[in-house]
């Protein structure tokens, strides 16, 4: 595997990027891996690794270039904690034009790396960008074949740019794998998105006996099986769209 990390310019300035992908067989169809609300860390990295070594161009930026901000550190559990309110500000500084801007700036990017196949793009978002990844779908619908969002937020809006409303204005492949138990993504917003997509090709799966965040290994509610479970369906979906 080679592991680079690399300063991508934006409109904005330029977002350090983690990239990872195979040293030899590509090129590699390109994978966006959108962070959560806590940020860069080891622990994002080593998921992105595991995507490469699959047989893909990973890239994994950070989110919050814009605020001078790379790794928070630890986040303390207790909502008025500092490091939670930090966090929070920092999610709340980004939105979906600000991160298709962005995804624009990647893929213009990939497309000047030989190891990245960029007609063949797949993403994934984990919580707060769960709705930037299905978003990538609907933006750059020619490239973007496949989305997913992990207990993902704000799924259901009333904006035009909701991701349940995804499915009426993309061919790509959208999966839903949301945590059965879920404050930030409750059952009446899945319901929504089940409607929403119904029809479409999309699925949208609950996760029995999961908490918001169970497929990090470094959460006290990490689900072993539950995360295994979301692997495979995440690589099923890539193979039979990035092929």
């Amino acid at each position: 595997m080679i592991d680079q990390q690399i300063e991508i310019p934006t409109n904005d300035g330029h977002t350090t990027t983690f990239i990872t992908h195979p040293e030899r067989g590509g090129p590699f169809p390109v994978i966006i891996f959108y962070m959560d609300a806590p940020g860069i860390r080891a622990e994002l990295r080593d998921m992105a690794r595991r995507l490469g070594t699959s047989g893909y161009y990973v890239m994994l930026p950070n989110l919050y270039y814009r605020a001078g901000v790379m790794e928070l550190g630890p986040v303390q559990a207790d909502p008025e904690s500092p490091e939670r309110k930090r966090m929070y500000e920092l999610m709340n500084s980004i939105n979906i034009p600000l991160i298709m801007d962005d995804t624009r700036a990647l893929l213009a990017y990939a497309g000047t790396q030989s190891p990245a196949h960029t007609n063949l793009v797949g993403t994934v978002g984990y919580c707060m960008s769960g709705r930037y990844a299905i978003n990538a779908a609907t933006h750059f619908p020619d490239r973007v074949k496949a989305a997913a969002s992990i207990y993902g937020t704000h799924l259901a809006t009333d904006q035009p740019d909701s991701p349940h409303l995804a499915a009426k204005t993309t061919k790509a492949e959208l999966y839903f794998a949301c945590a059965e138990i879920d404050a930030y993504a409750p059952m009446e917003i899945i319901e929504k998105v089940k409607y929403g997509v119904a029809g479409a090709n999309a699925e949208v799966e609950i996760y029995p006996g999961t908490h918001h965040g169970f497929a990090f290994p470094k959460r006290p509610v990490y689900h072993r099986d539950a995360a295994e479970r979301h692997w495979e369906r995440l690589l099923a979906l890539y193979r039979r769209n990035l092929s």
